[in-house]
């Protein structure tokens, strides 16, 4: 009996060490921009409006709510959408949050996402700080994902997308 039951133990080990789900993944990107804290919170503040801004994104329209539940939607160059909803949204604090609602592994391959944007003063008055961080899981959550739809797919993604994001409102408000 002690023999079956060593045997159980170890397939039931075995089992748990081949069996994991994914893990949550970061991506964290800061850029700093020569343009007052107010006009750069001006640019950043409507939800709706990181189309006027980011690279990646052909439009995105919403509901207009700069508060918790207000729903925006992103659509990518290559035409997919998804929709994003706000879970915080501090104007005096110049930041807020705002997570995945439908995901779309073709527009960014991450089957779920939160995401946390602030603005803080820079080191002189006429200069300002923004810092996107994420926190999000790969796209497809089974044990053997495909390489599309892996963690580091995943990371380079948000990575990137943040990378261009800044570029693009750097190279906006600079102008």
């Amino acid at each position: 009996m002690r023999h079956i039951m060593l045997s159980f133990s170890f397939l039931l080990l075995s089992w748990q060490v081949h069996a994991h789900g994914p893990t949550p993944q970061k991506a964290k990107e800061s850029v700093t921009i020569q343009a007052s804290l107010a006009k750069v919170w001006s640019e950043l503040k409507n939800f709706d409006d990181i189309a006027n801004w980011h690279t990646d994104l052909k439009k995105s329209t919403g509901d207009g709510k700069n508060q918790s539940g207000g729903l925006r939607t992103l659509t990518f160059q290559n035409d997919e959408t998804i929709t994003e909803e706000l879970d915080y949204y501090n104007d005096a604090e110049h930041e807020y949050s705002y997570r995945l609602k439908t995901e779309n592994t073709k527009a960014i391959p991450t089957s779920s996402h939160t995401v946390d944007v602030k603005v803080t003063a820079g080191e002189t008055a006429d200069s300002s700080v923004v810092t996107i961080k994420s926190r999000f899981y790969r796209g497809d959550t089974g044990n053997t994902p495909p390489d599309n739809l892996s963690d580091e797919a995943a990371v380079k993604a948000m990575t990137q997308f943040f990378k261009n994001g800044l570029s693009g409102l750097k190279a906006k408000l600079e102008k």
